[in-house]
């Protein structure tokens, strides 16, 4: 028997290799995220490969936020990475960590690189900073503090750390080489001074790391051995290598960067978000139009989908953008066998069965998903006035047209067969009521002499029918336009959300609590809001429509 095959990524290849060199002993991971906003669809990509990078190797992964920057953070942010992350299976367990945590070990460091003179107090402002950097075609120039003592570094770090000066005033500077073709290596910024509360450590400090010197110390201290990230960093690895070399950590991390997730006609940048929901258009970072990672746990998405979602893009080193369709896909194949198959109609318009007896209500037996017998069935009300879909009528069809039209006969979905007859109108013109007659011998759906209807429509019984607002969802950007205007402003779509308010439901939804997923016969997938949705005043949000025109590209 032939020994199957399986393919490895390049980073699975890299691991294994370190492993077999003896490199390293064992395999920790961590998810490093900057808690200025919350996690986005493109995060999930990076959370599940690191976690699932420890899980394949045994070892360890952890999750760190990288709070570097108090300007920006909030322990908001920080509580909603935690339960997004929660979310996504992913878990850290007892390795929980904050940069902050590492602030005086990175103080440390700092000053060990000023005593080996590789670190100098710079007095430019950063405008000049950037004006002696160079270019990509021309060297840059030393800044005149370059070759201050050793001494005179140590006391003014020190007075920076001590409060003495003001934002802006200085910076601690790594001394590298500022001819390097790598600008990123022309003496980087390390440490500015930030007279800031910051959420974790108060008013403790009033300088803070840049992220470049932060970064591979924190990786460093928690013995990370592969440190994955995504390609705008590989240009950062040679800064990554230095630090780790230079403060001389015994086992230096190893970076190794991977593409980003990129999906079209989306916003993602946590500036454009944080606008949209500064300015109300969106009703906060899990508006169920974004892909926010908590955005798409509101609208409906399960964390299976998104955990096949980022299996179908893969890891590679080239950056590609994803069909948003390839998401709806994964949420669609998720929800077919696991979501019951129940009745709602939208848009109602009611509908009289006149030879049905007044008074009688009767319930039939009908499956909660026929793909999948274990959901098993469930009773739904039948009687005389029912609701069905005002597009499932026409007064005058076009040809080929199956449904409800006078004279027709349509089957009432695992119900009976009826027939219309008639319709009553206000004086707009608007259909207000559509009869019919049934036939009793019918029930099931099933017509007991053989003959067969071309058409089935759902319905809903009227005195027991759920009164519920649903909202269906569009993509949030205009894509005809493409997702910024020239002065880069977003291109928003006006009908990016539609609110239905008379939306009638079958009894059995009644019970339906937040996060609970339905499929509405013919209308798509439905999730029960977690915000706005109470008892007796139900919410849905469509979380995707039935059709798809995606089909998963074919392996070479």
């Amino acid at each position: 028997m032939e020994k199957e095959v399986t393919s490895r990524n390049f980073i699975e290849q890299a691991i294994d290799q370190d492993l077999a060199d003896g490199v390293y002993d064992h395999v920790c991971t961590r998810f490093p995220p900057e808690p200025n906003g919350y996690l986005h669809i493109g995060h999930a990509k990076s959370i599940l490969l690191n976690y699932g990078l420890a899980q394949e190797y045994h070892g360890e992964f952890h999750l760190r936020f990288d709070d570097t920057n108090p300007m920006k953070e909030k322990s908001e942010y920080v509580e909603s990475i935690k339960e997004d992350i929660k979310w996504l299976g992913a878990d850290w367990k007892d390795h929980l960590y904050f940069a902050s945590d590492y602030f005086d070990q990175m103080y440390e460091a700092a000053l060990k690189l000023i005593k080996k003179g590789k670190a100098f107090v710079c007095d430019l402002s950063a405008e000049e900073i950037r004006q002696y950097r160079g270019t990509l075609k021309e060297p840059g120039k030393e800044s005149p503090y370059r070759n201050r003592s050793i001494d005179e570094n140590l006391k003014l770090f020190e007075d920076m750390k001590d409060g003495k000066y003001p934002d802006g005033s200085k910076v601690l500077r790594a001394k590298i080489d500022m001819a390097s073709p790598n600008i990123n290596m022309r003496d980087p910024v390390i440490y500015r001074v930030a007279h800031m509360t910051h959420h974790n450590t108060k008013d403790k400090w009033c300088i803070y790391p840049m992220y470049d010197f932060a970064h591979p110390i924190e990786d460093a201290i928690e013995g990370i051995t592969h440190s994955c990230c995504t390609l705008e960093f590989e240009d950062h690895r040679p800064l990554y290598n230095w630090v780790v070399r230079e403060v001389e950590y015994q086992m230096p991390p190893r970076q190794i960067e991977f593409a980003k997730l990129y999906l079209t006609n989306v916003v993602t940048g946590k500036r454009y978000i944080k606008k949209l929901v500064e300015e109300g258009i969106v009703d906060g970072w899990d508006d169920p139009r974004l892909v926010t990672i908590a955005a798409l746990k509101r609208r409906g998405f399960t964390p299976e989908s998104i955990r096949m979602f980022v299996e179908l893009v893969g890891v590679s080193k080239a950056n590609s953008s994803v069909d948003y369709a390839m998401l709806d896909y994964c949420i669609r194949e998720d929800l077919k066998k696991k979501a019951p198959r129940m009745m709602g109609v939208l848009h109602p318009v009611k509908l009289v069965i006149d030879n049905y007896p007044k008074d009688k209500k009767e319930e039939l037996e009908v499956p909660n998903n026929m793909e999948n017998p274990n959901l098993g069935s469930r009773k739904v009300i039948f009687g005389r006035e029912l609701y069905i879909e005002r597009d499932d009528f026409m007064e005058e069809p076009p040809k080929k047209y199956f449904r409800m039209y006078p004279g027709n006969e349509v089957r009432l979905m695992n119900a009976y067969f009826v027939t219309c007859t008639g319709l009553k109108k206000d004086e707009d013109g608007i259909i207000t009521e559509i009869h019919c007659t049934y036939d009793p011998k019918s029930r099931g759906g099933n017509s007991p002499d053989g003959r067969k209807v071309k058409g089935t429509i759902q319905w809903v019984e009227a005195e027991t029918a759920v009164l519920a607002q649903c909202r269906l969802y569009e993509n949030i950007i205009d894509e005809d336009k493409g997702v910024y205007n020239e002065d880069g402003s977003l291109n928003l779509n006006p009908d990016s959300l539609t609110t239905i308010d008379d939306c009638r439901l079958e009894a059995g939804f009644l019970n339906a609590k937040p996060y609970d997923k339905f499929q509405f016969v013919r209308n798509g997938f439905f999730c029960v809001d977690s915000h706005d949705s109470r008892p007796g005043a139900l919410v849905f949000n469509r979380i995707v429509s039935l059709k798809s025109s995606f089909k998963i590209p074919k392996k070479e």
